[in-house]
């Protein structure tokens, strides 16, 4: 026999939907306004915040605001509510004990929707990107809507064309949701393979394609990836996988966290001997600088008129 504390539907609900800005504030705990957001630090890692949902960049995990109780206050399930309700608590009941079995959950990708009109949208849009670079990743199958809450999702093949992962960023206009496909392997996060010998390295597929609709001359000859956070394990294995790749440029976000990154990254690049640069936004990330530009002088503007007009 077990013993467990039972809390009604309403109850967990209520608690599931906490605001986690009062919450932390009612905590004592310092945060910083990002826009719609706020960004709260898990030590040295920004956690991003945003009514009951939360996101840590480093450990690309998110959920709401009873995982978020679970662990940075280190309580477990029923804890969590009684903390989260400030003090109720649910039912005492016994039952016979269950031995649950652990599973390793298959990777799969999500769903496809029929269309894409919320993606195009969100994409085009709210974040700017450029028509032709869109098109071209939705050709290769790596951009597609989830016909489940109608997720934009960046999906990652390894060399013989097999899915490995999937990064999911929410559509909706008051969506903060990011996050991974479960089982997804952080090697094979969203990247594309080009010619040349160079290499750069973002934060999340919407900088990464941000960063190319600002720079389309030649764009397909280069190859990039996207970490979906600020780990570096997708850079290595392209190393790894493509003998061509000599230089690497390294484009996280222009924030403690990124610039953190950036240099623990180059180092490890430079004991293997790989010649890197890191390249710093503007902005605070490579999206923000292509809604926000600045003017061109006129002879850049020309060139890229030119580069626009050259086959891919």
């Amino acid at each position: 026999m077990s013993t467990y504390i039972h809390f009604t539907e309403q109850q967990k609900e209520q608690a599931r939907q906490t605001d986690l800005v009062a919450l932390l504030q009612s905590q004592g705990e310092e945060l910083k306004r990002s826009g719609s957001e706020y960004e709260w630090k898990d030590g040295s890692a920004k956690v991003t915040i945003r009514g009951n949902l939360w996101y840590h960049q480093y450990d690309q995990e998110g959920g709401d605001a009873i995982s978020f109780v679970r662990r940075f206050y280190d309580k477990d399930y029923p804890q969590a509510l009684e903390f989260l309700l400030g003090g109720k608590v649910g039912m005492l009941v016994t039952s016979p004990s269950i031995e649950k079995k652990k599973e390793t959950k298959k990777f799969e990708l999500p769903k496809r929707n029929a269309t894409m009109h919320r993606v195009y949208a969100y994409l085009l849009i709210r974040r700017g990107i450029a028509k032709s670079i869109l098109h071209a990743f939705v050709g290769e199958k790596m951009i597609y809507e989830s016909a489940e809450y109608h997720n934009a999702v960046f999906v990652g093949y390894d060399q013989a064309g097999q899915p490995w992962h999937a990064n999911l960023r929410g559509t909706g206009k008051k969506s903060m949701f990011k996050g991974n496909a479960p089982s997804s392997n952080p090697e094979y996060s969203f990247h594309w393979h080009g010619k040349s010998d160079s290499l750069y390295l973002f934060e999340a597929p919407i900088d990464m394609l941000s960063y190319i609709s600002m720079h389309k001359c030649n764009w397909r000859e280069h190859s990039y990836a996207a970490c979906c956070g600020v780990g570096e394990r997708v850079l290595f294995r392209m190393l790894k996988d493509n003998p061509n790749l000599k230089k690497v440029y390294l484009c996280l976000d222009n924030d403690e966290a990124g610039q953190a990154a950036n240099r623990r990254i180059r180092a490890k690049l430079q004991s293997q001997g790989i010649p890197s640069e890191i390249l710093i936004p503007r902005c605070k990330d490579w999206n923000e600088e292509l809604l926000n530009p600045e003017p061109q002088p006129e002879e850049e503007s020309k060139e890229d008129e030119l580069c626009l007009t050259l086959p891919f």
